[in-house]
């Protein structure tokens, strides 16, 4: 093992023993490298004269540029769009992060925390996790109602092995099935790694307050009772909340240093709270109990992350972290977003009374939804797949089938006047089946 990974774990080991037990065999061994990097970053501070140590063009003292690149981005100059960032982020926006963290959840104000490290959106986010904390054969913890992409990120990547439990029970989350999938797997591993998506997609549910605090108990019960916890949230689609009775702050803010063996991982994105899909800036949190926020077990952390991130994609767009930046720091950003907020309520508000209509009753069923992006049918008396495909190839209308029953609905795409047709086709498209 290279010694900079040596010293590393002996930093986590010092402040507690049971985040190195956590790490996965790469997350033991990954560390931030001390070649060009720190040589570059020894003479930002001390060329004076000449700096010859990074791989980028200058010119008169900036970023060499096109005018054809630069044309574009009108008010930035060449080194805030096309130098490359730090592998852990550009401090700014990294900084700016933190603090929409803190004015989003204000039950995290006081905690100790890490910096959050950015990333290449959520995705990368996770893969990140998944280097660090995911043997093969580890457990995940998942519902049944899941983004497929964690199959390729955690399954298929890094040979999780995962253990689903319902998502629903009648009108809200299933906390008892929950409990069980957590007791079984606490029951046969020394760590278990659990990973849970509110707003969920694809369902658009989050947990009520009681909810939350249940699944917290049972987490933090977990760790109490021996078992090493690796909590990720996956809040992509956090800030979408409507109605009263739904979570308003992520459930990170009731795991973030609450026990030594429970540690709360935060994986969110510019993604959809700044609505910047195609950016790809994302960030990751950590937080555990007995951990100061500048002390060496989240310096450790980070540079493990910021190693991987290293070593996978070298750095993320400074440009895109540039825009980020730029939106959270302004004075209106946060009126700016309550009006995005209310127009995807409108339309989440109008699913709802559209499919109130007892015409629909025969044909699905809809899931709880109170949040996020999507609702989803579970479709009654033929295949989710048929009704996806009829609706395709004879009204136009794309949906996504999920397994045999479940058909999802992306509202957040819908003008609130195009609901009541969709849902129309899709029942005209179920009795042309029927």
């Amino acid at each position: 093992m290279n010694p900079l990974a040596v010293e590393l774990n002996e930093a986590i080991a010092a402040v507690n023993p049971h985040v190195l037990e956590m790490l996965s065999d790469m997350g033991k061994s990954l560390y931030f490298p001390k070649g060009i990097l720190s040589q570059s970053g020894e003479a930002k501070k001390k060329a004076t004269k000449y700096n010859a140590t990074i791989g980028t063009a200058l010119e008169n003292g900036m970023a060499m540029s096109l005018p054809s690149v630069m044309a574009p981005l009108a008010g930035l100059t060449p080194n805030e769009a096309l130098l490359y960032a730090p592998s852990d982020g550009v401090l700014d926006v990294r900084d700016a992060w933190r603090e929409k963290l803190l004015h989003d959840n204000p039950a995290l104000v006081g905690k100790a925390m890490s910096l959050p490290l950015v990333t290449n959106g959520l995705t990368h986010g996770l893969a990140l996790l998944g280097d660090l904390f995911v043997d093969e054969g580890d457990i995940l913890l998942l519902p049944d109602k899941i983004w497929g992409n964690y199959r390729l990120i955690l399954e298929l990547r890094r040979g999780a092995d995962i253990r689903q439990f319902p998502f629903f029970d009648g009108d809200g989350f299933n906390i008892d099935a929950f409990k069980a999938a957590l007791a079984a797997a606490c029951a046969e591993r020394s760590k278990v790694v659990v990973l849970l998506n509110f707003p969920n997609n694809p369902t658009g549910y989050a947990p009520t307050e009681a909810e939350g605090e249940a699944i917290a108990e049972a987490l933090i019960e977990a760790a109490e009772g021996g078992t090493n916890i690796v909590a990720i949230t996956d809040d992509a689609y956090f800030g979408l909340f409507y109605g009263e009775e739904v979570m308003k702050q992520s459930l990170f803010t009731k795991l973030a240093g609450v026990h030594p063996r429970l540690l709360a991982v935060k994986a969110d994105a510019a993604t959809k709270e700044v609505y910047v899909w195609g950016l790809r800036v994302g960030f990751l949190t950590y937080s555990i109990a007995g951990a100061d926020a500048d002390g060496p077990l989240y310096e450790a952390l980070m540079k493990k992350t910021g190693g991987c991130v290293r070593g996978m994609i070298s750095n993320c767009s400074r440009l895109s972290q540039k825009i980020v930046c730029d939106a959270l720091l302004s004075d209106s950003f946060y009126e700016q977003r309550a009006a995005k907020v209310a127009a995807m309520e409108a339309r989440a508000l109008e699913v709802k009374r559209v499919l109130a209509d007892p015409k629909f009753a025969e044909a699905w069923t809809p899931y709880p939804f109170n949040s996020g992006y999507f609702m989803c049918l579970k479709v009654n008396g033929v295949s989710a797949e048929d009704l996806r495909v009829r609706l395709l190839d004879a009204y136009g209308v794309g949906t996504i089938a999920i397994g045999e029953t479940d058909l999802r609905i992306a509202f957040s795409c819908l003008e609130v006047e195009q609901v009541q047709d969709l849902f129309d086709l899709c029942l005209q498209a179920w009795n042309d089946l029927r």
